[in-house]
């Protein structure tokens, strides 16, 4: 039997109840899950191959691999990537779940991840049965060599955004021990006060793929999470060991979510006007949340604010369900986020701007 931690949202069970019995109604600024519309030339792409009766090809269409590679070139300065190294997975939280087992990491071997960040990290690690190490310095490791070290930036829940400098010298650290660094980038369209870079541009990667993934996920990006649709790239030796396991073990996207992913990387329009979305929601919230006696820190880019009261998560969100605001405390993303809530900036503009008078209400 595997030991997995308890699913963190089942915690929230009874703050949620008090947030519900608001008079106006809850706010639910708790997870990430998108509220906007699909754009139609999606939706319209995911009709147009309903019709197919046969089995879709695991490594996916010639057309969504074209896709990938020139919205990578497109949007975030990413070049020479070989379209036989993408390869469509069922949204991004499967294939960090099972990253691990995937690449053949299990016992024995060691997996660093964030400090704070996204629980399916350590459970990805619990389910290949290798040892986590919880670490934002990889000198603190000292001797060790891990097998797997993963990076995310912009950060969830934090929002941070780490420097290309910062990347380059994890990538470069990975490679003289031969590990494998895999960088969750499901946020890269969404920086505010700072640029994102993917570990694939070549001011980081050194303009080579080797010993590199990233991960990217449409649901945020394009409201696509209903669908699970995202994709991994990079190294094509990496890429390659993870087709021929995941052909195996069946792990493949519908024909009509891999017509619906194409449309999506080929459109850029839809994101510029998902990103205004969330830029709008986040300039009502911050400065609500900020008047309301709570400071914010890092928070640069994502749909996340990290913030807090000096004061324990728990009494945080216990305060904000008293108002029929419902947020996630920072412990479902490490210990060090005892302090800090996440709020995120998925809810409608409406609840978005209920949550503000709220908080302006005191």
């Amino acid at each position: 039997m595997i030991d997995l931690p308890d699913f963190p949202w089942d915690a929230l069970a009874g703050h949620a109840a008090t947030a519900r019995s608001h008079p106006d109604g809850i706010v639910d600024l708790s997870v990430g899950t998108p509220v906007d519309l699909v754009s139609e030339s999606i939706r319209a792409a995911l009709g147009s191959v309903a019709e197919k009766p046969g089995y879709p090809a695991t490594h996916g269409t010639p057309a969504l691999r074209a896709a990938a590679v020139d919205a990578m070139a497109r949007r975030f300065g990413v070049t020479g990537i070989d379209p036989a190294a993408v390869l469509p997975t069922i949204g991004s939280k499967e294939l960090i779940a099972w990253l691990p087992t995937l690449l053949g990491i299990g016992p024995g071997d060691l997996v660093v991840i964030p400090e704070l960040g996204y629980p399916t990290y350590e459970v990805g690690v619990r389910l290949a049965g290798a040892e986590l190490v919880r670490s934002d310095s990889l000198t603190a490791l000292g001797p060790r060599r891990p097998a797997l070290v993963w990076l995310n930036s912009p950060a969830n829940p934090t929002g941070r955004v780490l420097p290309e400098a910062h990347l380059r010298k994890v990538v470069d650290w990975a490679r003289e021990r031969d590990a494998i660094v895999a960088s969750d980038e499901c946020y890269l369209t969404l920086g505010w006060d700072a640029e994102p870079t993917s570990v694939l541009h070549a001011s980081v990667s050194g303009g080579r793929p080797d010993g590199l993934l990233a991960v990217h996920s449409l649901s945020k990006s394009s409201n696509l999470a209903g669908y699970r649709a995202g994709f991994v790239t990079g190294d094509p030796a990496l890429v390659a060991r993870l087709l021929n396991v995941r052909r195996h073990a069946g792990m493949i996207v519908p024909w009509p979510v891999q017509a619906a992913i194409t449309a999506a990387l080929t459109d850029d329009e839809h994101i510029v006007a998902q990103r205004s979305r969330y830029q709008a929601r986040r300039a009502v919230l911050r400065p609500a949340l900020e008047a309301a006696g709570f400071t914010i820190e890092h928070s640069e880019a994502g749909l996340y604010l990290w913030a807090g009261r000096d004061e324990p998560a728990d009494t945080t969100v216990a305060w904000l369900a008293e108002r029929g605001i419902l947020v996630a405390p920072g412990t479902f993303y490490g210990p060090t986020g005892d302090r800090h809530v996440r709020i995120a900036l998925t809810a409608t503009d409406e609840r978005v701007a209920a949550a503000a008078d709220r908080l302006r209400a005191g």
